[in-house]
């Protein structure tokens, strides 16, 4: 902008033809007069139309991994195909969101939110619509300044409030159920999403919407999981020796979660260290969960082929080096565990009120014939015998093995990034 003062003297500009105002016409002050300068002017013309056609996205997720890690999933997969895109995550301050988002290298910012409690009609539950109220007046603020195009939400309570608020602004909203089964927050918003994605066949009638809306993409997998790692370089980053040497191994790879799985850490500690004796060849790579590792630090045994840990960052590193996986039966894990073609012995969790990991686990065993063991029949004993029949026979786990590549949508992510995408209308943005 140049500016033009006037003192002791009194200038005549030439008539301009093609010379326009930045604003409107105003009363010219006896001292200051504003004028416009081509360049500037349409450099920032050129900067306002970018950022008008820039594509601004809403990730409502959060609660535990199975809603966070398709979300930020999806995300990556939008800015491989549109790097300027401006992409925020809503969740909470107490959930695992706040800490995976950011190191993903999103931005975060986080809402009061509670779970609904379970049953639904307990004391617990009294405060939940105050709280409601509030994560949603957050939710508006937050999109009225950010002002997306479309929001994606992932499931679980945090979800809830900020797809309500899109589908009140009129905003374009599409939500992705990770289980065979959907959890509530997903079946109340199907009503009003543009889009359902579902992993499964077997839960597009779980919906009620019009099922033209439902489709089946399968769970998007985290990008560092479908990249290929040897098992040479994966066990080399649990275990040195074994880059020195190329005797035959077998890795057993136990997931008790982000949380841990009492149970399932029990059962194996009364048989890990008689299994590592017995069999010369077995490595063991052994998640407790953050809550269960201190009591198990100090319980179990030190082992040169066993590596315990509270929780494993470096996923692909350890699907990569396992031969055999014990875990819970969550809807991601599934998905992992079909993606990196591993076969399995699944333990679904009882604190799942409405079956979900049961009815996850019983869908990977006609998939990929994974074995189940329930809580109920969970001991020592038949978890050594299902280890032992499994790592015991070379085709049962290359059968097992092919049957999960077979199944697994290894492409999910990119299928979910590209409908979101050709839903967006980049010409009018809501306030």
């Amino acid at each position: 902008m140049a500016i033009a003062t006037i003192s002791h003297f009194s200038f005549k500009f030439p008539p301009l033809t093609n010379f326009s105002p930045i604003c409107p016409p105003k009363p010219r002050s006896q001292f200051l007069c504003c004028l416009s300068i081509d360049p500037p002017t349409l450099q920032s013309s050129k900067i306002d139309e970018k950022e008008s056609k820039q594509l601004r996205f809403v990730f409502a997720a959060g609660g535990a991994g199975g809603q966070i890690f398709p979300a930020v999933a999806i995300a990556d997969e939008i800015k491989i195909t549109n790097p300027d895109a401006q992409i925020l995550f809503i969740g909470t301050d107490s959930g695992m969101e706040s800490k995976v988002v950011p190191s993903s290298g999103y931005d975060f910012v986080a809402i009061p939110a509670a779970p609904l409690g379970r049953p639904i009609i307990s004391l617990q539950n009294l405060g939940i619509p105050l709280q409601w109220l509030r994560s949603m007046f957050e939710s508006w603020k937050i999109m009225k300044e950010f002002k997306p195009q479309i929001v994606i939400g992932t499931g679980g309570f945090v979800s809830f409030p900020i797809c309500i608020i899109a589908a009140f602004k009129g905003l374009k909203m599409v939500i992705h159920e990770q289980s065979s089964v959907p959890v509530l927050a997903n079946w109340v918003l199907s009503r009003f999403a543009d889009l359902i994605f579902v992993a499964y066949n077997s839960s597009v009638d779980s919906f009620p919407t019009d099922k033209k809306k439902v489709v089946v993409s399968g769970n998007p997998v985290r990008l560092s999981l479908r990249k290929f790692v040897s098992k040479q370089v994966a066990r080399a980053y649990f275990f040195p020796n074994l880059a020195k040497v190329d005797a035959e191994v077998v890795v057993l790879l136990v997931l008790g979660g982000s949380f841990g799985a009492n149970s399932m850490n029990i059962a194996l500690f009364n048989i890990y260290y008689q299994m590592l004796e017995n069999r010369p060849d077995l490595h063991i790579v052994w998640e407790t969960g953050v809550e269960s590792f201190d009591e198990m630090e100090s319980l179990v045994r030190s082992h040169s082929r066993l590596i315990l840990a509270p929780f494993l960052r470096s996923m692909d590193m350890a699907y990569g080096a396992a031969d055999l996986v014990v875990s819970r039966a969550g809807s991601m894990t599934c998905s992992e565990l079909l993606v990196t073609g591993k076969p399995a012995i699944l333990i679904p969790s009882p604190n799942d009120a409405e079956g979900h990991q049961f009815q996850n686990a019983s869908l990977m065993a006609d998939l990929a014939g994974s074995r189940i063991i329930t809580e109920d029949e969970l001991d020592s004993t038949t978890l050594r015998i299902a280890i032992k029949d499994i790592m015991d026979n070379e085709l049962l786990m290359a059968t097992m093995s092919e049957r999960a590549l077979q199944a697994a949508k290894p492409n999910a992510g990119a299928e979910i990034a590209e409908r979101v995408i050709s839903l967006v209308d980049i010409s009018p943005v809501k306030a």
